[in-house]
């Protein structure tokens, strides 16, 4: 089977003619989910990096288990008001409005050179603010790879326009 195989398509969720991405059914799938770790750290067993930045909340458990493996620190990018120190912020537009992501002040070292791990890539609005957040505290993003790339939706564009390499494990296209 292949990583596609794994991932459940939930028609009209969270609106009419949306075709959701479910990565759960990948995730509790013992054979998946080792794949998709596996293929993630084969991405990067060789690449110059100090850290593995996950998103909330898929990203948790991709990227905290990718910098296991690599054997690297772990920088969670959280929902406002979610981490306990001191934090900064990135706001960042959604269909219907905005939203905030943010890392502590202190959880990049400058210079630090910063893989961006998540699920799923599509519009590239949280990943984009995730790639801004890491820069601003002074890290280097050097990379994002997701497990899911909806191409038609323009994310890939979004993080090249700030000089960041994309890599995807599968596409699903016309979402």
């Amino acid at each position: 089977m292949k990583i596609e195989d794994y991932v459940r398509t939930i028609p009209d969720y969270p609106k009419p003619g949306i075709m959701f991405r479910d990565v759960t059914t990948l995730f509790s799938d013992p054979r998946g989910f080792r794949m998709a770790v596996d293929a993630l750290v084969q991405l990067h067993v060789n690449t110059d990096i100090d850290m593995v930045a996950g998103i909330e909340a898929r990203g948790f458990i991709l990227g905290g288990a990718v910098a296991h493996q690599l054997g690297k620190g772990f920088l969670p990018v959280r929902k406002k008001g979610k981490l306990p120190h001191e934090t900064i912020s990135e706001e960042y537009d959604l269909e219907y409005g905005t939203d905030v992501v943010e890392i502590h002040k202190d959880g990049i070292k400058k210079g630090a050179r910063v893989l961006v791990i998540d699920d799923l890539i599509a519009t590239g609005g949280t990943a984009e603010a995730a790639v801004k957040l890491i820069n601003r505290a002074g890290g280097i993003v050097v990379g994002s790879t997701f497990v899911i790339e909806l191409p038609d939706l323009g994310g890939r564009t979004r993080l090249e326009r700030h000089n960041v390499n994309v890599q995807s494990l599968c596409t699903f296209a016309g979402d």
